[in-house]
């Protein structure tokens, strides 16, 4: 049941309002003053408020600004007798939803009511829907590169500075880029995706810029493009990779001049767009092929983020799973499901190619397809229930050292320790210093004196 708070000096109007939203279903409360209202607001906090503008002390103008600085959200409903076009414009500049002239009519009131309340409900499933979108685009893990990569975008956002965002496929790149948008100031323009990779060669033009009516065949009707539709807001260029080097040089034009022309058009279009672009590719070697602009490579690079792939942070893997087991449960209409320690292990150990769009692939699978509510390893897909890439420290050949002193024993077994991470990080020596937490200049020393050949 919706609340209804009237606030009017009147005690007949208070009285007949109170009377006539009780028959209608409504819960009305009643006080007579700007001060009674802001007191009653953070008590009761009513679905809507039905607010006189001539009260004595703090009158209705007064009110509602207090109103909205302390609820920017409630909605309010103006009343006068003295009414004027004048008031009822200031009003609505004040944040008031609609305004309603003395003597009420009670039938406007209802419709005012009814339309007030459904725009209430309106906001209200907005907010939820936007709750639902920032969780389902949470960033999860709490690794050494993921809190790093959290506050790179903590320190980014909030800037105008475009950005590039690098790592494989399935690492979560789309959701660093909306994480940007989301914590910046164009949080509440549009964000627009655009997959250079997904559109044909023929098609893109029309696609980033739009097209007049008649430019060629098919063009039925006059179209936006991609940055005209994300003016003022965020446009995302993933996959940038793979577009041609035509497209290329128009896009840089774009970001260089703010401004383009739609496919056989002449009328010139002004836009103010941050880009993000993402590419799974290395860009440097692409130029040097040249298949890449390098203008365009140092205009889009002004900030770089690189997304680790999910072999760098296995410590985030169970909160990962535990994450999507609740969202996939809840999407299917499912008992909450939990994976018992032997499958977490194996799954712990698994190298994960397809990174976090691979494990999320997984756990819906086995959502919908395992009976039970607890998951085991035998359920799990061969190739990653038989994993065991990771080896735990009982796994190292303790047996095979052949030392008798305690000097001998520890460089073989940090030989042994060594070779053993390198293969785990496919023997970059970069990811496995890191793995380690050792400097990467120690690690090439270690490796040259224990002569262990690194393996391409």
């Amino acid at each position: 049941m919706q609340s209804i708070l009237i606030v009017d000096d009147e005690p007949s109007i208070r009285e007949s309002l109170t009377g006539i939203l009780q028959d209608e279903g409504f819960s009305p409360l009643s006080v007579e003053s700007g001060d009674a209202a802001i007191e009653k607001i953070s008590e009761e906090k009513p679905d809507l408020i039905l607010l006189d503008i001539w009260m004595p002390g703090m009158n209705g103008m007064e009110t509602l600004a207090r109103i909205r600085d302390i609820y920017p959200d409630q909605l309010v409903v103006m009343m006068s007798g003295h009414g004027t076009i004048e008031t009822a414009v200031k009003a609505t500049k004040l944040g008031a939803y609609d305004f309603i002239e003395k003597p009420l009519s009670i039938e406007k009131v209802l419709l005012c009511i009814q339309n007030a309340v459904k725009v209430g409900q309106l906001v209200e499933e907005n907010r939820q829907l936007k709750e639902r979108i920032s969780k389902e685009h949470e960033m999860i893990g709490n690794s050494k590169p993921i809190k790093e990569l959290k506050h790179q975008i903590k320190i980014a956002a909030p800037t105008s500075g475009w950005i590039l965002i690098t790592g494989e496929n399935g690492t979560g790149k789309e959701l660093v880029a909306r994480s940007i948008h989301y914590n910046s100031r164009r949080h509440d323009k549009p964000f627009v995706e655009v997959n250079c990779a997904a559109i044909p060669e023929e098609l893109i033009e029309s696609e980033l810029f739009g097209h007049e009516k008649g430019s060629f065949t098919g063009a039925t009707t006059q179209r936006r493009g991609k940055f005209d539709q994300a003016h003022r807001g965020t446009l995302f260029l993933d996959e940038i990779g793979d577009m041609s080097l035509k497209t290329q040089a128009k896009v840089l034009r774009i970001l260089q001049e703010h401004k383009f022309e739609r496919v056989g058009g002449n009328k010139t279009i002004e836009v103010d767009v941050r880009v993000i672009a993402a590419t799974n590719k290395d860009l440097e070697k692409e130029i040097a092929i040249g298949n890449f602009r390098k203008d365009l490579y140092y205009r889009l690079n002004v900030i770089p983020f690189h997304v680790p792939p999910l072999r760098e942070r296995k410590s985030d893997i169970p909160q990962l799973a535990s994450h999507f087991l609740e969202y996939f449960c809840s999407k299917e209409s499912r008992e909450t499901k939990r994976l018992d320690d032997e499958s977490i292990q194996a799954i712990m150990n698994y190298p994960w190619p397809g990174n976090v769009r691979e494990l999320k692939n997984l756990i819906e699978r086995l959502v919908i397809m395992s009976p039970g509510n607890t998951i085991t390893r035998s359920q799990l897909p061969q190739a990653i229930g038989s994993s065991s890439q990771l080896a735990t420290p009982k796994d190292l050949n303790l047996a095979g050292l052949t030392s008798n002193t305690f000097r001998t024993a520890k460089e073989e077994f940090e030989k042994e320790f060594l070779i053993q991470k390198l293969e785990e990080n496919d023997w970059n020596v970069s990811r496995t210093a890191e793995a380690v937490e050792i400097e990467r200049s120690n690690l090439h020393r270690k490796i040259k004196t224990y002569g262990i050949e690194l393996k391409k």
